[in-house]
């Protein structure tokens, strides 16, 4: 197969943060719920916050993407050249051991000049 391929990657980490929280887990909060009444409804009282669905915010570590290009015949090996990518940037580090890979995209075969 001619051409080649980007591979984007990121570098996970144990003590990664990825969580899920409800509105409604949010305003269970007394510190939050708090906040919203001082910074809403000022010097007021018999305030009461209610949650009117069911959305949810994600908590997240942020994680810096790295990428690398491959030949199209290497695609079967992606997952190997991205860690060994990695490693030759020295991204690997104790508790820094694994990476996932986030995307793949096929780029334009070039056209040789005859």
């Amino acid at each position: 197969m001619e051409g080649s391929m980007k591979i984007s990657y990121v570098v996970l980490c144990e003590n990664d943060l990825n969580k899920t929280v409800s509105v409604k887990q949010l305003l269970e909060s007394e510190k939050i719920s708090k906040a919203i009444r001082s910074e809403f409804a000022p010097q007021m009282r018999n305030i009461e916050i209610l949650a009117l669905g069911d959305e949810c915010l994600k908590v997240a570590t942020i994680k810096k993407e790295h990428s690398l290009e491959i030949a199209k015949d290497d695609y079967a090996d992606a997952l190997s050249l991205a860690e060994e990518d990695a490693k030759q940037k020295k991204l690997l580090k104790k508790g820094c051991d694994r990476i996932e890979m986030v995307d793949i995209v096929t780029l334009p075969a070039k056209k040789s000049k005859a």
